[in-house]
C-alpha cells in the first residue's frame, strides 16, 4: 500500500468573537480540503474564537461558544483529520489548545507550551503554559456531552497515533524557541508535525518562518504543515497568511500572502516513507527528551496515488519579500479589513499634498487594485455588501470615487504647489476631491482670542499657537465629511512625528485609525518615489506622485516667506530615524547615541550631534501623552511606538536631564 498522504494547511480571515464568520470560514476550508482529496488539514491557532480576543478570553462564554462550534464541526469531518484551535479551562487554568479531530471524533486537546509574551503579544496575561511531558484528562459538563460526543478527553502534551501515522504539534511560538517540541516528538517517532499559528506580519518575517519550517522538517525527518491567520483580525495586527508545507527539508508548497480571501487551502503530498527513511538514517541521540502521552485512533487515514510533481513557484514570494512590496500589500489589506469589519462606508483623508496624506491615498488605491485582482470586481463588492451604493460601480475608478473622499484644506499660508499635488493625486486614483478653505475659521479663532486677551497675536510671540490652530480647524470639516458618508476618518501622522510630538492633537492626529503611525517619514518618502515609477509588481504605479515627491516636507503653517520645512523645525529625517532606533528600539542612553552618531557621521560637529540628541530625548519625553492618544495603528516592525501594544514609557518622567547633561 502506498504511503502517500495528501495534506493541507488553511489560512483564515477570522474576527474575534464573530462566531458565524469564524465557523463559516472553517467549514468552507474543510469542504474545500475534502473536494481536493486532502486527508489531513491544519487550521490556524485559536481559529474558533479568533486570536485577538484580549480580556474576553477571561469570559466563560468565550470558551463555551467555541466548544459549541467545535461540536458543530464534527459531522463535517468525515474521512478527514483536522486540527482546530480554541481556548480551554482545565483545573481552573486557561490554556491555548488545539483539538485533533479524526473522522468526526475528537481524539484529544494539545496545550501550548511556550506562550508569546513579547512585542504585541500578551498571551501570558490570559493563558498558562503547559509543562513538557505532562498530560491528563479534561472533563466537561454534561451539557457538552451531546455536543462533543462524550465529556472526557486526553489533554496536555500528546502525540497522536492514527493507525500508524504519528501526528504531533508545535503551536506557533513553540517552534520559535530553542527547545522546541519537535525535538521530543522526533524522539518519539513522529511522522507529521502540525503548526497552527497566529503569526502577525512584520518586515522580513517570512524568511524566519521558512527557516524553522524547513529546518524542523529536515532535522526531525518529518512532514511539516504551517498554517496562519490572514488579514486584519482585530485592529492593529495584520496577518499575512503564508501556508507552508515541507517534507524532510524540502518546501513542497507555499501560498500567496496578503490575499483578500476569507480562506484558502494550500495542499501537498507527503511520502511518509521518505520521511521515515530520513529518521532511520539519522544517528542523533534521542536521550534526555520529554515523552508524550500517545493517543491511539483506529481511523485509517486515506492514502492517495502519485501525482505529477509541481515545483514550488516562489517567484511571487521573492518579489513580495521586498520591503516596498510588503509595506504596500500589508497596509492595503489591513485597511480593507478594518473598513469592512467596522462597517465603514469608505475613508476620508485630509489630503494636504504632502507625503503622509499622499501615502495613505496611495495605499487605498492599492487596496482597491489588490482586492479586485484577488476577488474580481463582483467579489470585491460582495465583501462590502453593506456599502450598497457600490452596487452600480463597474470600474476601480468608480469604486474609488465612492470609497475615498479627500479634502484639501488651505489657509492663507498654503500654496499652489501643494494644491496641485493634492488635486493631481486625487484625480489619478479616481478619488472624490474637495477644496475646503478653512482660512475663515482660522481667522475667526484668532480674532476671538485677540478680543478676549485684548492684544494681537503675532508670529514672534505666538508661533506654536498660530500653527496649531490652523491644523486644528481642519479637523471639524473632515469629521463632518466622514459623518455624512458614514466613513472612517484616517489620521495622517507618521511614526517620526509620534516620536518627537511633531503633530497637533485634534489636528492631523484626528481620526479613527492611524494607518502610517507605525512607519517613519524617511521610509515613506522613499516608498512614494518607488510608487511613482515602479508600483507593486511593477504595476499600479502613480506618475502623479512626482508633484508630491518634488517637495520638501512642510507643515505649511507659517507665513510663506518663512520657507518652513519639517527638517528645519526638527532635524534631518534620516538622523531622526537613526536616533529613534538607537534610543527607543535599542535602549541606548544619550551618551551611547552620541558615540554611535559620531562614528556614523564624522562630517557633523560634536555640537550639532549633541543638539540633535538633546532635542530628540527632550521631545520624546515631553510627548508621551500624545502617543497615548493616537488612534490605533498597524504593527509593521520592531520600531513601533504604540504604547498600548509595543513601546511603553511613563507619561511623566525626569526627561533624561542628568543623562543629557553628560553629553
Amino acid at each position: 500500500m502506498t504511503n502517500l498522504i495528501k495534506v493541507g494547511g488553511a489560512e483564515l480571515n477570522q474576527t474575534p468573537l464573530d462566531w458565524t464568520n469564524n465557523f463559516q470560514n472553517i467549514l468552507e476550508a474543510i469542504n474545500t480540503a475534502k473536494e481536493n482529496k486532502v486527508s489531513i488539514l491544519c487550521l490556524p491557532e485559536l481559529c474558533l474564537t479568533g486570536y485577538g480576543c484580549e480580556d474576553a478570553f477571561y469570559a466563560p462564554n468565550t470558551e463555551q461558544q467555541a466548544l459549541k462550534l467545535l461540536g458543530q464541526l464534527l459531522p463535517h469531518t468525515k474521512d478527514l483529520v483536522v486540527s482546530v484551535g480554541l481556548p480551554l479551562r482545565h483545573q481552573n487554568k486557561l490554556y491555548n489548545t488545539v483539538a485533533l479531530i479524526a473522522d468526526q471524533e475528537i481524539l484529544g486537546f494539545v496545550a501550548k507550551k511556550h506562550l508569546a509574551g513579547n512585542g504585541i503579544h500578551y498571551e501570558p496575561r490570559w493563558f498558562t503554559p503547559w509543562k513538557d511531558g505532562e498530560s491528563g484528562t479534561i472533563t466537561f459538563d454534561d451539557h457538552f456531552t451531546s455536543v462533543l460526543g462524550t465529556n472526557s478527553f486526553p489533554f496536555g502534551d500528546l502525540l497522536f497515533d492514527v493507525k500508524g501515522v504519528r501526528i504531533g504539534f508545535e503551536i506557533c511560538e513553540d517552534a520559535w524557541v530553542a527547545n522546541r517540541p519537535g525535538r521530543s516528538l522526533y524522539a518519539n517517532g513522529v511522522d507529521i508535525i502540525l503548526n497552527p499559528s497566529a503569526s502577525h506580519f512584520a518586515f522580513d518575517k517570512l524568511d524566519v518562518r521558512k527557516r524553522f519550517v524547513l529546518e524542523g522538517s529536515r532535522a526531525y525527518g518529518v512532514g511539516y504543515i504551517y498554517a496562519n491567520l490572514l488579514g486584519n483580525e482585530s485592529g492593529r495586527a495584520i496577518y499575512d497568511g503564508g501556508v507552508m508545507i515541507a517534507l524532510s527539508g524540502k518546501l513542497l508548497s507555499i501560498s500567496k500572502r496578503f490575499a483578500f480571501y476569507n480562506y484558502k487551502v494550500t495542499t501537498a503530498t507527503f511520502d511518509l516513507d521518505v520521511a521515515r527513511l530520513a529518521q532511520i538514517q539519522s544517528h542523533t541521540s534521542n536521550t534526555g527528551t520529554a515523552s508524550h502521552t500517545v493517543v491511539n485512533s483506529s481511523f485509517e487515514i486515506p492514502r492517495t496515488v502519485p501525482e505529477k510533481h509541481i515545483p514550488v513557484e516562489e517567484s511571487w514570494e521573492h518579489s513580495v519579500n521586498i520591503k516596498e512590496e510588503e509595506f504596500g500589500r500589508a497596509v492595503a489589506l489591513g485597511l480593507f479589513d478594518y473598513m469592512r469589519k467596522s462597517f465603514s462606508k469608505g475613508f476620508v483623508v485630509s489630503l494636504s499634498g504632502g507625503a503622509d496624506s499622499s501615502a495613505i491615498v496611495t495605499l487605498i488605491h492599492l487596496m482597491i487594485k489588490m482586492g479586485i485582482e484577488d476577488l474580481g470586481i463582483d467579489g470585491f463588492k460582495k465583501k462590502l455588501s453593506y456599502f450598497s451604493t457600490l452596487k452600480e460601480c463597474d470600474t476601480d475608478e468608480a469604486l474609488c470615487e465612492l470609497i475615498l473622499t479627500t479634502a484639501y484644506q488651505p489657509t492663507e499660508n498654503s500654496g499652489d504647489v501643494t494644491l496641485n499635488a493634492a488635486e493631481s493625486l486625487a484625480k489619478a486614483v479616481g478619488a472624490t476631491f474637495y477644496n475646503v478653505n478653512v482660512n475663515p475659521m482660522f481667522k475667526g479663532y484668532v480674532n476671538a482670542i485677540e478680543n478676549a486677551l485684548g492684544r494681537s497675536l503675532g508670529w514672534d510671540t505666538d508661533d506654536i499657537t498660530l500653527q496649531n490652530i490652523q491644523a486644528r480647524v481642519r479637523a471639524p470639516s473632515v469629521w463632518m465629511l466622514a459623518n455624512i458618508n458614514g466613513a472612517l476618518l484616517l489620521s495622517t501622522s507618521n511614526r517620526s512625528e509620534a516620536a518627537v510630538g511633531y503633530a497637533t492633537m485634534d489636528g492631523d492626529t484626528s481620526g479613527g485609525l492611524s494607518p502610517i503611525a507605525g512607519i517613519d517619514k524617511n521610509y515613506l518618502r522613499s516608498w512614494l518615489r518607488w510608487m511613482e515609477t515602479n508600483g507593486l509588481d511593477n504595476k499600479w504605479n502613480i506618475p502623479a506622485l512626482k508633484f508630491v515627491n518634488e517637495q520638501q516636507p512642510t507643515a505649511e503653517l507659517r507665513p510663506k516667506d518663512s520657507k518652513q520645512t519639517d527638517e528645519a523645525d526638527l532635524m534631518p529625517y534620516d538622523i531622526l530615524e537613526e536616533i529613534e532606533k538607537l534610543a527607543i528600539r535599542d535602549k541606548k542612553s544619550p551618551k551611547e547615541c552620541q558615540l554611535f552618531l559620531s562614528a556614523n557621521h564624522p562630517e557633523a560637529s560634536q555640537e550639532t550631534i549633541n543638539a540633535w540628541i538633546t532635542k530628540f530625548f527632550r521631545l520624546w519625553s515631553r510627548n508621551q501623552w500624545k502617543r497615548e492618544r493616537y488612534a490605533p495603528s498597524f504593527h509593521l516592525d520592531d520600531k513601533n511606538l504604540d504604547p498600548k501594544t509595543w513601546c511603553r514609557f511613563p507619561i511623566l518622567s525626569g526627561g533624561f536631564n542628568q543623562e543629557l547633561g553628560e553629553l
